[in-house]
């Protein structure tokens, strides 16, 4: 299982180590990071799986990848083209409240390619991703939504799906973070 996390930073770098992505990176680099330090929530088993998803969890922001648009389901379809463990293409699909944004974008059908897991892994993906800063740093959930409301403009589908998500989001980390 070492390997599926090696092997899982190698292709989020490949991809998202660029000058255009190169904030993106540092967030991916954090999310790793943060999935490390909050592995000791899941089961054993489960903590590589949390730490590859963590690698991969944007890399469908990744210029050559973008099919749909929506940078979860860009980033599963690409793994999955890659035969990468269904259980991680479906933990980058579904990451971080991905089905609102999904239903904001009319792209429930794509998403439901990929089964839905509610687990401490998903949770735990969630929460490393939701106390990780666009620059890699810890921050909390409230300032990292904000920080995404605040990026992006309100009438987009990513502002309103983040603004839907919100109380969910904040309930599963801190249903991680708590523990």
């Amino acid at each position: 299982m070492k390997d599926l996390v090696e092997s899982a930073a190698r292709l989020a770098k490949l991809h998202l180590d660029t000058s255009e992505l190169s904030r993106r990176w540092l967030h991916v680099q954090g999310v790793a990071r943060r999935a490390n330090e909050l592995s000791g929530t899941v089961d054993e088993p489960d903590r590589p799986v949390l730490v590859a998803a963590a690698w991969l969890h944007d890399i469908g922001y990744a210029p050559d990848l973008i099919k749909t648009g929506m940078h979860s389901i860009d980033g599963a379809l690409y793994l999955k083209d890659l035969d990468y463990p269904e259980r991680i293409v479906a933990l980058v699909a579904h990451h971080t409240g991905a089905r609102y944004e999904a239903a904001e974008r009319g792209l429930i059908k794509e998403l439901d390619r990929f089964p839905r897991e509610e687990s401490a892994v998903a949770d735990a993906l969630a929460a490393a991703d939701l106390t990780t800063s666009p620059d890699g740093m810890p921050i909390t959930v409230q300032d990292r939504i904000d920080e995404i409301l605040n990026r992006y403009p309100e009438h987009s589908s990513v502002y309103r799906a983040i603004s839907r998500a919100r109380p969910a989001l904040v309930e599963q980390t801190v249903r991680v973070v708590n523990q």
